[in-house]
């Protein structure tokens, strides 16, 4: 696990002084088209979710802010995290500052969900391999996973100083940032949100980066209604900033009828992505629906599947 030290002079990243450096020639851009030229258009060019049912329809742009909402214990931070995990196995570099959970927290999920099982309950038998994915977890991971270690409220200064310290400093290519409400201090200081925001997009174009936003919705009348766009907590100029915009509900009332005997609504996923906004790509909107595995902490794209994610590089997602 690698942390980030606290004892770095961030006022040194609050802002970009360097304009010079945005100033660039034409053939810088043209490589990136020329690049493109012959790859398949089938399939979403950028990093991918777990998920291969959505690799022809979405991706994680380089240069782009995705904001994920959801109401509070509908699993936003847990889904995004899975794909924290499947990004380590596309060999992308990636940065976490969670102000809700400290590191080791968000490592015990991460290893869970790469082993596919519950760590607290493995079989005698089955410790030396699950040993195994853990070493070949922390050697792939080794400078390609890092941690803010700060939780609790901080300024928004400070948040944009960490944010820009790890993509110009630490190469670091998606970066979450969990939540926004922690670097925000009133939930009405719209302008204050709007700055943090408007800061993260023009650090994910300036270094290139992807950058994650973990941000809560306001409830609606019952935790069953679907969310939508307008839902999301603070200004509506938050959800116009960003390029894409993903939707995380909980099946409620499957667990709740499941916990009652009953079974109707058993064949329903256990969660709900919504993807509501996706400015570039394909610019598909849509549902994805996932199914929840306990033991492991996987949410997995068909009811019974789990994902190997144990193998680093991913040859399923990294293709």
């Amino acid at each position: 696990m690698n942390l980030i030290p606290d004892d770095i002079d961030w006022a040194e990243y609050e802002r970009e002084t360097e304009e010079t450096s945005k100033v660039k020639p034409a053939a810088d851009f043209l490589a990136a088209m020329i690049d493109a030229v012959g790859k398949p258009k089938g399939r979403e060019v950028g990093a991918k979710m777990p998920w291969e049912k959505t690799h022809n329809v979405f991706a994680f742009r380089p240069g782009e802010v995705t904001l994920w909402g959801g109401v509070n214990g509908h699993g936003k931070s847990a889904v995004s995290g899975m794909c924290g995990v499947s990004l380590l196995a596309q060999n992308e570099k990636v940065g976490i500052a969670s102000f809700e959970m400290k590191p080791v927290k968000s490592l015990d999920r991460m290893t869970r969900q790469a082993a596919g099982q519950d760590l607290d309950c493995v079989h005698p038998d089955e410790i030396p391999v699950i040993r195994d994915i853990l070493d070949d977890f922390r050697a792939h991971s080794t400078d390609k996973l890092w941690f803010y270690d700060q939780q609790g409220t901080v300024t928004p200064q400070k948040v944009i100083a960490v944010v820009r310290y790890c993509c110009k400093v630490l190469g670091i290519k998606h970066m979450f940032v969990d939540s926004l409400m922690k670097c925000v201090k009133n939930e009405d200081d719209y302008n204050a949100q709007k700055y943090v925001v408007d800061e993260m997009c023009a650090i994910a174009k300036d270094y290139n980066a992807h950058i994650h936003i973990v941000h809560h919705l306001r409830k609606g009348g019952k935790e069953s209604d679907l969310p939508d766009k307008s839902d999301v907590k603070g200004s509506g100029s938050i959800t116009d900033q960003v390029d894409n915009l993903l939707l995380v509900w909980r099946n409620k009332p499957k667990e709740e009828e499941i916990a009652g005997g009953k079974y109707a609504k058993a064949e329903e996923p256990d969660s709900v992505i919504f993807c509501k906004k996706q400015r570039n790509g394909t610019g598909w909107e849509g549902p994805i629906q996932l199914w929840f595995h306990k033991p492991s902490m996987q949410y997995v794209g068909s009811p019974g599947a789990l994902l190997n994610m144990a193998r680093w590089p991913h040859p399923e997602i990294s293709q």
